[in-house]
């Protein structure tokens, strides 16, 4: 079984685990907007209810999970979900961004395809590890938890991934990539800098094999407005 490591100076289980992340973001966030634990756990059934039948317990990554997922991976496989695609679209307040100068974070938008990496929780330890990645994917609800049909070299899987909330106040819509490229460029928040998010996930996806050409779009116009 794969423990990832922990990269200094983004988020840790023991951020999740004591509060402190909900706490960061409840500070900066809408009133109410930060879901308590009996909220997350209400969320959490609901999701659960609709799991389909037969279904793992795979997560599918293409953000920060990738390189940063905090619970103990049991077996990972290159996936592609089709009709959703990756996308900087969630404004960020707190982990990669400050409310003066926000940060921006990826989501999953409606349309295309997205590949990334789908990862299975370890059966007998799913149910708790759920509990605290809701603590860190729904901590505001910009997300909305779907169980979708992904394909992983060919072999269907039934995995649990979020899609971003388009009714939500910190969802950014689809902006110009050069915008993108100037927020990306200097948003830091509490859990590092928008740009070690964006760096982070591009190289994780080339280390599986997966060029995202968006990506390397971004990561070339950050460093081309960084040493200009």
């Amino acid at each position: 079984m794969k423990r990832w490591p922990h990269h200094p100076g983004t988020l840790c289980r023991s951020d999740l685990e004591d509060g402190r992340m909900r706490e960061i973001y409840a500070a900066v966030a809408e009133p109410g907007r930060a879901l308590n634990d009996e909220q997350l756990a209400a969320s959490l059934q609901r999701t659960l209810a609709a799991r389909p039948a037969g279904a793992g317990w795979w997560i599918f990554a293409y953000g920060s999970l990738l390189w940063n997922p905090l619970f103990p991976v049991a077996e990972m496989r290159v996936a592609r979900v089709r009709g959703w695609h990756r996308r900087f679209c969630l404004w960020s307040l707190a982990s990669r961004g400050t409310p003066e100068a926000p940060g921006l974070v990826l989501g999953l938008e409606p349309g295309g395809c997205c590949r990334g990496v789908a990862l299975r929780l370890p059966a007998p330890l799913a149910l708790d590890e759920l509990h605290l990645l809701w603590r860190r994917e729904m901590v505001v609800g910009s997300y909305r938890p779907i169980w979708a049909r992904v394909d992983a070299g060919g072999k269907p899987l039934t995995a649990l991934t979020f899609v971003v909330r388009r009714d939500h106040p910190q969802y950014a819509g689809k902006q110009a990539v050069e915008r993108e490229v100037e927020v990306l460029a200097r948003a830091v928040g509490a859990f590092g800098s928008s740009l070690d998010y964006l760096e982070r996930t591009r190289v994780a996806l080339v280390a599986h094999g997966i060029v995202d050409t968006y990506l390397e779009r971004l990561s070339a116009g950050v460093a081309k407005l960084r040493n200009g």
